[in-house]
């Protein structure tokens, strides 16, 4: 085996995890690097793989404090490197809540002694960066980020970090190109080369490239091959790729401009142009047979107050729609109680309501459910007259000339230019379909996603999810980009990008947002959950209000090594070989990318294959692999066990995923076992937003970075010599951790921990061919009941009990620690996640599974899934005080003891239920209750625990009265 990586032996979690969560909520106003180049599911953060690709990298030395301080001095997360990227001014109030009295009277007040007008007046540039500093350094490692640039947007390292990094490494390095490439070459003998076969996104084969390395990438889906190839050519092109990309786009994009201007689509004889169009669906009430506009509320913008009222108008059979700007609160108030609430539509005349799906003749039949609507042919672009569901016009927002807005609803002359591009969409269909303009494939049936727009708007094909006007702007600017040569891989390649930047914000499926805090109102995201929507009110931009969409403002980010490769292919066809494979599969995930992806494929798969000529087009939904069952482990292993053919003995391995169910880990385990690969480390890195993100719920809100090694030896062991070899293992991997971490600023986290033990099992378990002549494969894929554990999962647990047993919370005497029940040790470390902000019900279950105790609902306060917090000592009051396990326990009679102090606003109480209660034996028992008395007494300064201040406070007192007690 070669040198060890640094990621093997350590990995800074806790600084790659702040810099990951800055990069994810960077959003689109500080512009985060790919996201322009178009939408795709969990890309990982690019400082998150540029961390893991230097830790790969990286040799380990004997002195790994040293090691970790070079490491964060490559990835500018040291403090040096930290001020280097300061960008941002602290202001005056922050300062003064930083900085000391005589600071605060020395640069921040006049002579007089009152505040100076405005920050830094009278004090030269000198004083002004050293009050700056001051406060700076006073902050932790979260509050300076942000005040601070992200690693990417800046050089790298300062001339006299590279002077101490060089030494320690034995590099000559003065960038990170060259330090990544002179890694390489020790490492590999050559530039390292990087791999993904499952790019999605093009987070890893991008950021390879950007650091200097080889980098391949391949992908079964179009859509993932194409936004990967974009943000190596687009985003990480050289000055005259760029350039060529926008003239195509801003070319395109005045021609389209110029054909929607001569048509008079978007403006009208004021001079008066579209910002957006708001759409509602309608349906007949059963109770009057009046078409009822169905909508969830009729407020169009809460900061200006524009909402609608309906009126019913017998003559038509339906209802008027005004439109009220400046409308009043009793209004506004209204206008939010719409036609539909609940999945119901509510009558305006009755009041009664009607299921939604009764409407749309849903009904079961012989068990199933069969869908009422009538299925629209290919060739529909509006419903038919005699369809349950219409749709109707009911507000235009103008740009006025003035620069005034006026939210108005359609006159005839609005209607008239819907029926134009009706018109003209009916006269180029046909046309632009064959040509690849806009889409002609239908929806696959039968898909989680895939199924919604068809069973609740009889949608069939996805242009359906168009509006005419829609389809006739996207493709008009299609077919202006692309038909001067069809062949051009980068004329195509730029358009495909451009739309499908747009896509995610032009269909049928964009939602009304009007919230305060959108303005004038606008509309969601098509994927603002990751399914397909249908909406009963919807909102349709103008071609000027998709253009950053559409002409390109990316992020211009060089890569440094251009002979970058991307291709179109099955994982499991792989003939590339390369140093490092580095992937983030479709492991136990939520999100079904084959389905999704398909709203996007639609517009691609005509224009792609004539100029992406040596790309291989496949059956994505057939050959995808998908994130659970007997296949999708077969096709797993098959992946995995090609990588490790396509990669040298030397080489290694990072697989990304994000998940903690033990089930999980042990058939990824033997996933990656059955493929011939070994495990060295594991590390969980936060990545998901803590709202919104990926995953709601009970989720872990992070990425697990499993490192892997080729297994070279075929050796054999047996069970019984499997268990003291992961007791050692796993002592080692916690002592190490424990070792490493800052006291003042932790490094590593309970999960971490928890983490570190599943790992320290895999890296036991996977460096044997067979246990005791197990086939690994068989294992793998026989059925099993559902509470029956395999052989690698009863492993698992035994390495989460060694590690919940063994690590003992600080300032906690040994002794002491082992001499609590494991409901005392799960009661007192479950205070512990608290004081780390764990709140996760996941991480209170798996710290339970590792004391083996199964009954600990009590212990609970609150038990909402991302809420979750054990009671105080005056929360449990008088409960649990009799019976076996906790309410016998001395920890429950301190707890009580502690609320009798409380209670009595005095000390003695408590001390005297501790002395005279005969379930506690004071006299024999004292240092242990003071040792849980001082356990407790921190927790009065923890500011996000308020709920413990009096009872910790009190706790405090009650261990005096104990101290004093002779």
């Amino acid at each position: 085996m070669s040198t060890p990586s640094f990621i093997e032996q350590q990995f800074p979690v806790a600084r790659v995890s702040a810099e990951s969560y800055k990069e994810r909520m960077a959003g689109a106003g500080s512009s985060q690097t790919l996201t322009g180049v178009g939408k795709w599911w969990g890309r990982k953060p690019l400082v998150l793989v540029r961390a893991c690709l230097i830790g790969l990298l990286m040799p380990v030395s004997a002195d790994p404090k040293r090691d970790r301080e070079i490491f964060l001095k490559i990835m500018t997360m040291d403090e040096a490197g930290l001020w280097q990227r300061k960008n941002k001014a602290i202001d005056q109030e922050t300062l003064e809540a930083l900085l000391t009295e005589d600071e605060i009277k020395t640069w921040l007040r006049d002579e007089n002694g009152h505040p100076k007008p405005r920050w830094g007046a009278g004090l030269t540039l000198q004083d002004r960066e050293l009050v700056q500093r001051r406060a700076f350094d006073r902050l932790n490692y979260d509050e300076k980020l942000d005040y601070c640039l992200r690693p990417e947007q800046i050089e790298g390292p300062s001339p006299e970090a590279w002077e101490e990094i060089n030494t320690h490494l034995g590099t000559t390095a003065k960038n990170l190109v060259q330090l990544v490439q002179q890694l390489g070459v020790r490492r590999f003998g050559h530039i390292a080369r990087i791999g993904d076969p499952v790019c999605g996104g093009g987070s890893i084969p991008f950021e390879a490239a950007r650091i200097g390395c080889a980098s391949y990438a391949s992908d079964l889906s179009p859509v993932a091959a194409l936004l990967t190839w974009g943000a190596l050519h687009l985003v990480g092109g050289d000055v005259k790729t760029r350039k060529r990309v926008r003239e195509i786009q801003q070319a395109a994009y005045d021609a389209t401009r110029k054909e929607i201007d001569g048509l008079g689509l978007e403006s009208n004889d004021k001079g008066w142009r579209h910002e957006q169009l708001y759409y509602v669906v309608e349906a007949k009430s059963p109770a009057t047979g009046l078409w009822v506009p169905l909508a969830p509320s009729w407020v169009i913008s809460e900061k200006y107050k524009v909402c609608a009222v309906i009126r019913k108008n017998v003559d038509k059979g339906n209802y008027d729609i005004d439109i009220v700007t400046d409308a009043d609160a009793t209004t506004m108030t209204n206008a939010k109680k719409g036609t539909v609430q609940r999945g119901r539509l509510v009558c305006p005349e009755t009041g009664n309501s009607y299921a939604i799906a009764d409407l749309r003749g849903d009904r079961r039949v012989n068990g199933e459910t069969v869908y009422g609507l009538r299925l629209w042919e290919s060739s529909d672009l509006v419903p038919r007259p005699d369809d349950v569901f219409q749709e109707r016009l009911y507000c235009v927002r103008w740009a006025v000339p003035d620069g005034d807005r006026i939210y108005s609803a359609p006159d005839a002359a609005d209607l008239a230019r819907e029926a134009k591009a009706l018109a003209l969409m009916k006269h180029y269909i046909a046309d632009w379909q064959v040509k690849g303009y806009i889409p002609s494939r239908s929806i696959p049936r039968g898909g989680d996603k895939t199924e919604e727009p068809v069973r609740t708007r009889g949608w069939t094909h996805w242009h359906h999810l168009f509006t005419p006007r829609q389809l006739f702007m996207l493709g008009s600017f299609v077919k202006n980009a692309v038909e001067p040569d069809p062949t051009d891989a980068l004329r195509v390649g730029a358009a495909a990008v451009a739309v499908g930047a747009a896509l995610e914000r032009l269909s049928r499926l964009c939602g009304i947002d009007s919230h305060i805090s959108k303005g004038p109102g606008s509309t969601m995201n098509v994927f603002f959950n990751q399914a397909l929507n249908t909406q009963m009110t919807f909102g349709s931009r103008r071609l000027g209000g998709i253009k950053r969409c559409l002409c390109g403002e990316l992020t211009e980010a060089p890569i440094a090594n251009a002979g970058s490769l991307v291709k179109l292919m099955d994982a499991r066809e792989v003939s590339t070989e390369s140093d490092i494979w580095f992937t983030d599969p479709p492991y136990a995930d939520a999100i079904n990318y084959h389905e999704l992806t398909d709203y996007f494929l639609a517009w691609y798969e005509h224009l792609l294959p004539t100029a992406f000529t040596d790309w291989r087009f496949q059956n994505v939904v057939v050959l995808s692999v998908q994130g659970s069952g007997d296949d999708f482990k077969r096709s797993m292993v098959d992946i995995y066990a090609r990588l490790a053919r396509q990669m040298p003995d030397n080489g290694l391995q990072l697989v990304q995923f994000t998940h903690q169910n033990p089930a999980v880990w042990g058939d990824l385990g033997m996933i990656l076992w059955a493929s011939g690969l070994k495990v060295t480390a594991a590390w969980t890195i936060s990545t998901e937003t803590a709202t919104g993100g990926i995953k709601r719920g009970n989720y872990v809100q992070g990425t697990v970075n499993l490192v892997l090694r080729k297994r070279t030896e075929q050796r054999s062991a047996w069970l019984d010599e499997i268990y003291p070899l992961i007791e050692d293992e796993v002592k080692l991997q916690l002592d190490s951790m424990t070792t490493l971490d800052d006291q003042s600023e932790p490094n590593f986290g309970d999960t971490d921990y928890q983490l570190a033990a599943y790992a320290a099992a895999l890296r036991v378990l996977t460096q044997f061919a067979d246990i005791e002549g197990m086939d690994i494969r068989h294992e793998l894929f026989r059925e099993r009941t559902g509470t029956e554990k395999s052989e690698f999962e009863k492993v698992i647990d035994r390495a989460v009990e060694i590690a919940a047993n063994y690590l003992i919370p600080r300032g906690f005497d040994e002794f002491h620690w082992k001499s609590l029940s494991a409901a005392e040790r799960l009661y007192l470390k479950g205070l512990e996640l608290e004081r780390h902000r764990e709140a996760r019900a996941g991480a209170y279950m798996e710290l339970a599974k590792g004391f083996g105790v199964r009954e600990y609902t009590h212990f609970y306060e609150r038990s909402e899934a991302n809420a979750v917090r054990f009671k105080t000592a005056s929360e449990f009051k008088r409960q649990q005080l009799e019976g076996e396990d906790f309410a016998s326990s001395l920890t429950r009679h301190v707890l009580f003891g502690i609320y009798e102090t409380v209670r009595e606003e005095n000390a003695r109480a408590g001390l005297d239920y501790l002395k005279t209660d005969g379930a506690v034996d004071y006299w024999g028992k004292r240092k242990t209750i003071l040792a849980l008395l001082a356990y407790l007494k921190p927790l009065a300064h923890i500011g996000h625990m308020p709920h413990w201040h009096e009872d910790a406070e009190a706790a405090e007192r009650l261990a005096g009265a104990v101290e004093n007690d002779h």
